[in-house]
């Protein structure tokens, strides 16, 4: 069925008059107003669902403007805020005013700074990052050298936050809200976001989710491309007749009155997917993504900060053992909250794990390779000989080539 869904619109474009461009428009039309479209809607309107044939007709692909941010003399361009890209680029622009390299990699010291920092921007991320049709999203703000600086200041070297750090008001240009209030009234409103834990579920066990994939390619010419494409076949229908799923991205929005995720007509929900390019002096160096969820951000930057601050090969790099915070609100519901959470890898020495612990961290060991570490591929250019070096993880099926 999906073969057939894909042979019918590969036949729309070649049978289409005219340039290529109106190939591709016969091809898109296709999908969203023709059989596919008709067969899609009338499946919703058989099921109960909300999509109907003027929502396919009406959508439109956006062209947005990347956020962009520097780190260690490169920038690095970021999806927006209608997916946690923005966030990626508030954690680099964090670390590249944090004295975190100057740490032994992987040692107590250095786990502990990066987590308290991703905890700062999984805070920020909770509170400001939503579909900034709908939102008034504060990206300048958010990244300014200011604003970051005193959100550093609020970490202690010596105690971790036992929860998900106070939110901080970049539009007045404070570490923190008067009182958190907003913050707390959108998590608690109609449930506590914070305790939707439920049973027997943890972020160290269960099968490899297998809805998340990344590609990245950089060409002959320096063309890069990164992609990291998600919905899954596990969780919601199949649509008979066209192979296609409904998304199940609906569950990255909020079922909570008042928060700024919360769901509405036409509002994205804040996803997690967020792949990434740099560049250096304007030429193509970098392109990477990774699935993980929540863990993305922390998995790529990780990466980007072992390539970059501690010289490793990219493959190194990726293969290099990593930790995760999950002291935030998921982004998935029912928004699992583990106050305090910290996973790492057993390949870190189990007496720096006793040390974090000593901190105030919640540490907990992942078995060695996990999936749940992310699986980053990436694509670096040699400033020197301009030849490409790829990355693929071993932690979960990926491959690089060269063709």
């Amino acid at each position: 069925d999906l073969a057939d869904s894909l042979q019918y619109m590969a036949d729309q474009e070649r049978t289409a008059t005219g340039n290529r461009a109106a190939g591709l428009q016969a091809a898109y039309d296709a999908f969203y107003r023709g059989d596919i479209a008709n067969t899609i809607a009338r499946y919703h309107a058989d099921n109960g669902g909300f999509l109907t044939r003027e929502d396919m007709a009406s959508y439109r692909v956006r062209f947005e403007q990347p956020v962009a941010a520097s780190f260690g003399g490169y920038d690095f361009y970021c999806c927006g805020p209608w997916c946690q890209g923005i966030s990626l680029a508030q954690t680099l622009a964090a670390l590249e005013k944090s004295d975190f390299d100057k740490q032994a990699h992987n040692s107590t010291a250095y786990i502990h700074e990066l987590t308290e920092i991703y905890k700062l921007i999984f805070a920020d991320r909770e509170r400001w990052v939503a579909d900034p049709a709908f939102t008034d999203v504060p990206v300048e703000q958010m990244l300014s050298s200011e604003y970051l600086s005193m959100r550093l200041d609020l970490i202690d070297s010596d105690s971790a936050y036992p929860q998900m750090p106070p939110v901080g008001d970049p539009v007045a240009g404070t570490a923190t809200t008067p009182d958190n209030l907003t913050h707390r009234t959108a998590l608690v409103e109609g449930g506590d976001g914070h305790a939707t834990k439920p049973k027997g579920t943890h972020p160290a066990g269960g099968p490899p989710s297998a809805d998340t994939s990344h590609v990245c390619v950089i060409d002959k010419d320096g063309n890069m491309f990164a992609a990291t494409p998600s919905d899954t076949s596990n969780d919601t229908e199949v649509i008979p007749g066209t192979g296609l799923c409904a998304s199940s991205r609906g569950s990255q929005s909020r079922g909570v009155v008042g928060h700024i995720n919360a769901v509405a007509p036409g509002k994205r929900p804040r996803l997690t997917p967020n792949p990434a390019l740099a560049l250096k002096n304007g030429k193509p160096f970098m392109t990477l993504g990774t699935p993980g969820g929540d863990v993305q951000i922390q998995a790529m930057t990780q990466v980007i900060a072992n390539k970059l601050k501690f010289g490793m090969n990219i493959q190194a790099a990726i293969e290099a053992p990593r930790f995760a915070t999950y002291s935030y609100p998921s982004s998935f519901a029912p928004n699992d909250y583990f106050p305090g959470l910290l996973m790492i890898e057993n390949r870190i020495e189990k007496s720096t794990g006793e040390e974090l612990a000593g901190l105030g961290h919640n540490v907990d060991w992942w078995p060695d390779w996990t999936w749940k570490a992310g699986g980053v591929c990436s694509i670096v250019v040699d400033e020197i000989s301009a030849t490409l070096e790829a990355g693929a993880d071993p932690r979960r099926a990926s491959r690089a080539l060269g063709i």
